[in-house]
């Protein structure tokens, strides 16, 4: 690499992208009509794939140097919330089956986005498909949006960009919105500093923690009643959970039985990462021009010359600098938008386009 190429290597940033989120951003938006997906010619499912290819792509034609960071082993403390949302995808398969045959199309659509899982094969699709454009992958010893955070307290990245909230509670100084969603949508990416959040909210960074375990996170049931703004009320006036507990009125506001907030707490403080240069290899290289046309076109149905104009579009990427578009992803966080309610899905956003994307093979799968 000459001299003018390290340069603008060094002008890129780089962005921790929480995968799994993005996985199911893809899945439940990319080539979906009501019940349908897209699929290869055998039937899996590609929609994941055909969504991260192109917004990799259009990252990296921006300027932008992706690393997706893909969750390892969930904490003890996360099961309660993994059982939660295994039941809620239970149900939402029983509504779905009512739907079809009751034939109502905007109960299909709703309810077949909530029965969506990320699989393992997935993950593994996803990671393969990463490697083979030479964009780097982390896989985290436990939480992506911790590892993601860790990445950018220690200047390994520029931010953080994924859709859940937990990454600011981790502690990434810099957090984007929207980074992912697809262009169709027109939605700017938002950009939001923990300095300035915390400023905003005249807290420290404990008591934003303390915030965000009252408002409802995944380690521990939040106290019913105690909404967001009640929440941000009781810790500006008391400071901590331990004095919100002490002065709380127990009779309104019923507090969760061994009710684990520190173990919660703790989690966010100190989780599990990793930060070793040797461990993280990020590192970012030509396409595999052969293995991407083997995987996209022979094994998932993948367009051959769509993907031989994507493959170019890789490289000659390779040679922009951070200036251009890069500016048209960004727009300063207003300040009405320090988030309380942290908490969001794909599925809860703004309308998705549901729209077979050009570039993809395959079929739409019932």
């Amino acid at each position: 690499m000459h001299e003018g190429e390290q340069i603008r290597e060094l002008l890129r940033p780089q962005i921790a992208i929480d995968a799994s989120m993005s996985i199911y951003q893809f899945l439940i938006v990319v080539g979906r009509s009501g019940a349908e997906t897209l699929t290869n010619e055998a039937g899996e499912v590609t929609s994941h794939l055909q969504g991260m290819f192109t917004r990799t792509i259009r990252l990296l034609e921006s300027g932008m140097k992706p690393v997706y960071v893909f969750d390892g082993k969930p904490p003890d403390m996360k099961k309660q919330e993994l059982a939660k949302r295994l039941s809620k995808r239970a149900e939402a398969t029983e509504d779905l089956s009512e739907a079809l045959k009751a034939d109502n199309k905007e109960d299909i659509e709703k309810f077949s986005k909530r029965t969506v899982k990320v699989t393992k094969q997935h993950n593994e699709d996803y990671k393969k498909l990463l490697r083979l454009m030479g964009v780097p992958v982390v896989e985290a010893p436990s939480e992506a949006e911790a590892q993601c955070a860790a990445l950018c307290k220690a200047g390994m990245v520029y931010a953080v960009a994924s859709e859940d909230m937990d990454s600011l509670t981790f502690g990434a100084p810099k957090f984007l919105r929207h980074l992912m969603d697809p262009s169709s949508k027109k939605v700017p990416v938002m950009e939001f500093e923990v300095a300035k959040i915390l400023e905003e909210l005249n807290l420290t960074m404990d008591q934003f923690i303390d915030l965000c375990i009252l408002s409802g996170c995944d380690y521990c049931d939040n106290i019913r009643g105690i909404g967001g703004q009640t929440a941000l009320k009781l810790i500006r006036q008391h400071g901590s959970i331990e004095n919100i507990l002490e002065n709380i009125n127990k009779e309104r506001y019923q507090i969760p039985e061994d009710w684990p907030y520190q173990e919660a707490r703790r989690l966010f403080k100190e989780p599990m990462v990793t930060t070793g240069d040797d461990e993280l290899n990020l590192k970012w290289s030509a396409p595999d021009e052969e293995g991407l046309i083997t995987f996209l076109v022979n094994e998932n149905g993948f367009n051959s010359d769509r993907v031989t104009k994507a493959i170019e579009k890789i490289k000659a990427a390779k040679n922009k600098s951070s200036q251009g578009r890069l500016e048209s992803f960004f727009k300063p966080a207003p300040s009405s938008s320090v988030p309380i309610k942290r908490k969001e899905t794909p599925d809860n956003n703004a309308k998705e386009t549901n729209k077979k994307t050009k570039g993809s093979g395959g079929r739409k799968k019932k």
